[in-house]
């Protein structure tokens, strides 16, 4: 065993503890199709989400872990259920009334809404789940339940479910309502005069012929093959079918999933396969604490956290505590884009053991890319976007080519992109709750000491020795137990904030004149919440 190798198979990161699962799994001989199969899945009855990306970001941590633990080659694939009938038209799409003329029809088999772009429904929205995917970068390899049908790959399995009807039956049938198990099968056919996915009866079934018989919806009795795309399966047991046919070995799902994946693994028993490894996540709140809900458009869409941070930091925030219910609201976003830039900024000199626990060690593969933040934090950008009091990067870009000497838009994108973030964060969320205060007598000598020691810096004077000089500055006007209420003076009367940056860096940043001057309209008792 490597050296690197003995360090991942003792490292304690989440992802780690799930790569040994699998090598468990394993039992030191490679499976018989020649490599590990990782899966997440997707219903294209609406736009990719959130959801959508913390699973495939979630399952690539733990196919990177594995990695570092096997010579085993892997897969991932992205499984999109658009066989699935159309069960109502979404809120958010176009052409309604067309596409309710095709309410029950696969989703393959119903007509694009957006354009004539793509032959269906479910092939505009694969496309644009493929986008999201590829725009993150994503090593994955696209799968259509419609085609595995269709194309006869799916036909063994199904088979293999129509011999033991029975047994699945009698294991899907207590876990439904009574009016339910009257008409209930685990097969759906697919209506050869209407082409839609039907829920019907099924009246007999013969597994030497591949067919069964069902009850039609005007009351006639027809026969079809199982096979060949005549019929798809309920989803609890289509989950077991895939997971059979394919040979997955890992796959994620929410916590409200975990009785239906139970029962899928004991179907995919029932077909002496073996299920794969699971892992359960705990779901997302939002800012009531309530949990999130795609329909209802309540907590973050993915577009609307990337106006405000950089997708690295959703992706970090996807990796911290993973079976932790957490709040997934505007809030969380400057914690984690701080988090991400610290993680990155420590990795390259990280012991490797150390590295391993490392969130952008999981992010990045191992190497994280420089960059070009200049230790610059999330929050102190916001600060700066509030003190300047604009909308424009390239006023904040002044000041920061005082602090990152050479740097520009150009030279430093990532930082750009940052400030842009910062300040659109700023703008829709920060500058309105601003709330700036009047110093107290005692508040007002302290500035004014802290004006006239700044005033007789140099100019070359470091963020820490700046922060000295605050430091001592309240020391002389503040009893030690008192310095906290100084700093947060400093944030309530300069910045209009309860909380606030380390100021040694902050007023470097800024500029130690600009700081003076905003000292000083203060002592004026000016409005600062104003642009100068």
């Amino acid at each position: 065993m490597t050296d690197n190798r003995a360090l991942a198979a003792a490292a304690r990161a989440w992802p780690f503890e799930e790569a040994r699962k699998l090598v468990e799994r394993l039992a030191g001989a490679p499976p018989s199709k020649g490599h590990v199969l990782f899966e997440t899945g997707y219903g294209p009855s609406g736009l990719p989400h959130i959801g959508t990306f913390g699973e495939v970001v979630r399952t690539t941590m733990v196919r990177r872990a594995f990695a570092q633990l096997s010579d085993v080659p892997t897969r991932l694939f992205c499984f999109s259920d658009d066989m699935d009938g159309l069960r109502k038209v979404p809120d958010n799409v176009p052409n309604k009334e067309m596409l309710a003329a095709h309410l029950g029809k696969p989703l393959t088999s119903v007509p694009d809404p957006f354009s004539n772009e793509h032959p269906s429904f479910g092939a505009a929205n694969n496309a644009r789940l493929r986008a999201f995917l590829d725009s993150f970068g994503f090593e994955y390899e696209f799968q259509s339940a419609t085609e595995w049908y269709r194309s006869g790959r799916f036909d063994p399995m199904l088979r293999a479910m129509l011999a033991h009807y029975d047994e699945i039956q009698a294991l899907m049938l207590p876990t439904l309502g009574e009016e339910r198990r009257a008409t209930y099968s685990i097969f759906l056919p697919i209506c050869r005069r209407t082409g839609r996915v039907l829920q019907v009866p099924v009246v007999k079934t013969d597994a030497g012929a591949g067919t069964i018989v069902y009850r039609d919806t005007d009351g006639a009795l027809v026969e079809t093959p199982v096979t060949g795309g005549n019929v798809k399966l309920q989803w609890k047991a289509d989950w077991a079918g895939r997971w059979f046919a394919l040979g997955v070995d890992y796959e994620m799902y929410g916590k409200d999933l975990i009785p239906s994946a139970e029962l899928s693994a004991r179907i995919v028993k029932v077909l002496d396969g073996r299920p794969p490894e699971g892992f359960n996540y705990e779901l997302f709140l939002d800012d009531e604490g309530k949990k999130i809900s795609k329909s209802r458009g309540n907590g973050l869409s993915v577009e609307e956290w990337l106006r405000y941070a950089p997708p690295e930091s959703l992706a970090l925030y996807m990796f911290q505590q993973p079976r932790r219910a957490k709040r997934l609201y505007f809030d969380v976003i400057p914690r984690a884009v701080d988090d991400y830039l610290a993680a990155v900024d420590k990795l390259p000199a990280e012991e490797p053991a150390r590295a391993l626990e490392n969130p952008a060690w999981h992010i990045h593969g191992g190497t994280a890319p420089a960059n070009g933040a200049a230790g610059l934090g999330f929050g102190m950008l916001l600060n700066l976007a509030g003190v300047a009091n604009t909308e424009s990067k390239d006023v904040l870009w002044g000041y920061l080519r005082r602090y990152v000497p050479g740097a520009s838009a150009e030279t430093a994108p990532y930082l750009d992109r940052l400030l842009g973030n910062a300040i659109a964060y700023y703008q829709d969320f920060v500058k309105a709750g601003k709330k700036f205060r009047l110093p107290s007598d005692a508040e007002r000598a302290a500035l004014d000491d802290l004006a006239a020691v700044l005033r007789a810096l140099p100019p070359e004077a470091t963020a820490e020795t700046i922060q000295n000089e605050v430091y001592e500055a309240g020391k002389r006007h503040f009893a030690k137990e008192e310095l906290r209420s100084w700093f947060a003076a400093l944030y309530e009367v300069l910045l209009g904030s309860s909380q606030g940056p380390r100021m040694g860096a902050f007023i470097k940043l800024y500029g130690r004149d600009n700081v003076v001057r905003l000292i000083e309209r203060a002592l004026a008792g000016e409005d600062l919440g104003r642009a100068a």
